[in-house]
């Protein structure tokens, strides 16, 4: 299988805004309370870029669609409500719209506050980290896509902790 891949406009935004990576991210949190309209209209742009190249991976072999939106894990729910799950699921929306068949993953790095919401972006499969139970996984993935009226369980991958592979046996 050919895998396509995507970076989602929060996370894409942090570089733009921090200039490079960071710990603390506090200056694309500056933005967001303090220039939110801004930060909103950089996502809006950066989202519809991205969705134009989530097709044209498709339209050039991709058979699945993973999208990364790896710092989004350190906001808030309440603030990945605002900031990242809207242009996560534009990006999503315009791949089913034109693909509707081709199964979409999303992976929050520090994900486990956000699971349900995730879910709800309209994802097809949910990349789960290791701090969260694969049953769990699946119980709260299905209650998020049915709290955003989505048919179906959905499906989730994921939490092995890597450090399992330093041990013994």
């Amino acid at each position: 299988a050919v895998l396509g891949f995507v970076g989602c406009p929060y996370t894409l935004a942090t570089y733009l805004v921090e200039g490079k990576t960071s710990k603390e991210y506090l200056e694309i949190k500056k933005m967001a309370f303090s220039e939110p309209k801004l930060l909103h209209a950089i996502l809006k742009n950066l989202a519809d870029s991205i969705g134009e190249y989530a097709l044209f991976q498709i339209e050039n072999g991709a058979q699945l669609i993973q999208i990364f939106d790896s710092w989004a894990g350190h906001l808030s729910p309440r603030d990945y409500d605002e900031f990242a799950a809207p242009y996560q699921k534009m990006i999503l929306d315009k791949v089913k719209a034109k693909y509707p068949d081709v199964p979409t993953v999303v992976y929050i790095k520090h994900s486990g506050a956000l699971v349900e919401r995730m879910a709800g972006t309209g994802v097809d499969v949910v990349s789960l980290d290791w701090t969260v139970d694969m049953a769990e996984g699946r119980d709260r993935i299905e209650a998020g896509r049915k709290a955003a009226g989505l048919s179906g369980g959905g499906g989730g991958q994921g939490t092995l902790d890597t450090g399992v592979l330093f041990g013994s046996h």
